[in-house]
């Protein structure tokens, strides 16, 4: 039953700078990694206006928990009558994930807030673990290895995207349940900003 369910298969990143975070997806989805279903799935969703989301599973339940979310996150809101921050927006997210039909999920969460810039990794069992970049999905080892090289947290935000849109294309090359171009959200104090390409070289050439 679990190969007929349409998932992402994927391959997503998270990193930190000082001026904001950026989050990157693949953009294939597939049916058990073995037929592409969708060329075009936005794996990134922004959550808050200074938070988004990346998503690693299956697509309806990524969904339903991003719907999930975001009406959670703006009910804090109006009861505390003050922005949530990250910290309490990553809590908000591990609880949803511990206590939903989200068990085959492995969402990451990237915001900005008063204390700067953060990421963190969410686990269908709840756990939320921050770090300065992660990668998930079934890319993920291949993008670790260009993380781990090229990642700086001193890089500027065009720097930092060019770092993430190479650790997606790594995975890409070799990754069959990834492909199709890539997503990359830059999130900074001012709000979340989402594009997609077609080709890698397209963020080579905006950044250069």
């Amino acid at each position: 039953m679990s190969d007929t369910i349409v998932k992402t298969g994927t391959t997503t990143v998270a990193l930190t700078t000082d001026e904001g975070v950026l989050l990157a997806a693949d953009r294939r989805a597939s049916l058990g990694g073995r037929f592409v279903s969708n060329k075009n799935v936005q794996k990134v969703q922004a959550v808050h206006p200074t938070a988004a989301l990346t998503m690693a599973g299956g697509v309806g339940s990524l969904q339903a928990f991003i719907r999930t979310l975001r009406a959670e996150a703006s009910l804090y809101e109006t009861r505390r009558d003050t922005s949530i921050d990250m910290a309490a927006l990553s809590t908000l997210a591990g609880n949803l994930l511990r206590s939903g039909p989200y068990r085959a999920d492995q969402p990451t969460l990237g915001g900005v807030d008063a204390t700067g810039a953060h990421i963190y990794s969410l686990d269908p069992a709840g756990g939320v673990m921050e770090d300065d970049y992660i990668a998930a999905g079934s890319g993920m080892q291949l993008a670790y290895g260009v993380l781990e090289r090229e990642y700086d947290p001193d890089l500027s935000l065009e720097g930092t995207r060019r770092v993430a849109a190479n650790a997606v294309e790594s995975a890409v090359q070799r990754d069959t349940a990834s492909g199709n171009g890539v997503t990359i959200a830059t999130v900074t104090s001012d709000g979340v900003e989402i594009e997609s390409y077609d080709e890698f070289a397209e963020i080579t050439e905006v950044a250069a």
